[in-house]
């Protein structure tokens, strides 16, 4: 089993970052487009909110035994977001935050024997519940940056670039022309196989590239988030 309470402990600064981001917006900037097509900054909290409440039940189901899947359905989570989108500045912050400290609490309060219980994400995909709360640090870490509100690739901390290229680099074994991918301040290499020249950039500059989130001269990935460590959906 990983060490939990680490990764919690990244999980709830993540999250304050986040808040500080999200108290710093007015309603105009909310209802502003993000970079995520169709979606406001609205959206994109709503979809923060909603997230933390689906990882949630997912804790539920490692402490308790009893299936409770992460969304009914992706039509479901769909609807959640779209239904809450327009909310005022201030509801919609006080839900971002409410519904991370209900997910935070219910960590802290699993016992350590559950850790290792299997749980399924939306796409159908199984992991140990201590998964979930690396999930959802990808969750806030990406998503801040989709606000579009001052915090980029190169806000993402240390530890989160170490741990988001490890389990991502790997993955693009076979679909870019690279046999080995080197994050240069991390001093991580992944060795990819087959022919081709080696990458070397820094950390955030490999995770904005892989994810999307900023410009890259590098060659082009498959969409991310991958399968193998997410749910396929709008990470």
């Amino acid at each position: 089993m990983h060490d939990w309470r680490a990764v919690l402990g990244e999980v709830v600064a993540s999250q304050e970052r986040l808040e500080r981001t999200l108290a710093g917006l007015d309603e105009p900037a909310l209802r502003a487009p993000s970079p995520l097509e169709g979606w406001t900054r609205g959206h994109v909290a709503r979809h923060v909110a909603r997230n933390a409440d689906s990882y949630s039940r997912l804790l539920e189901w490692a402490a308790t035994g009893v299936v409770t899947p992460q969304y009914p359905s992706a039509e479901a989570r769909e609807t959640e977001i779209e239904a809450g989108a327009h909310l005022p500045h201030a509801v919609l912050v006080a839900d971002v935050r409410e519904s991370a400290a209900r997910l935070h609490a219910l960590a802290r309060a699993l016992p350590d024997d559950r850790w290792d219980a299997p749980v399924a994400a939306l796409g159908g995909w199984s992991h140990p519940a201590w998964y979930t709360l690396y999930r959802r640090w990808r969750e806030v870490e990406v998503h801040h940056v989709d606000l579009a509100a001052g915090y980029t690739v190169e806000d993402w901390p240390r530890s989160y670039l170490r741990w988001e290229l490890t389990e991502s680099l790997p993955m693009l074994r076979g679909a870019v022309p690279y046999s080995r991918i080197t994050a240069t301040d991390p001093d991580l290499a992944v060795e990819l196989g087959g022919p081709g020249p080696g990458l070397r950039a820094p950390a955030s500059e490999l995770l904005g590239w892989v994810t999307g989130r900023s410009p890259s001269p590098h060659a082009p990935v498959p969409p991310w988030p991958y399968p193998a460590a997410t749910d396929g959906s709008k990470a």
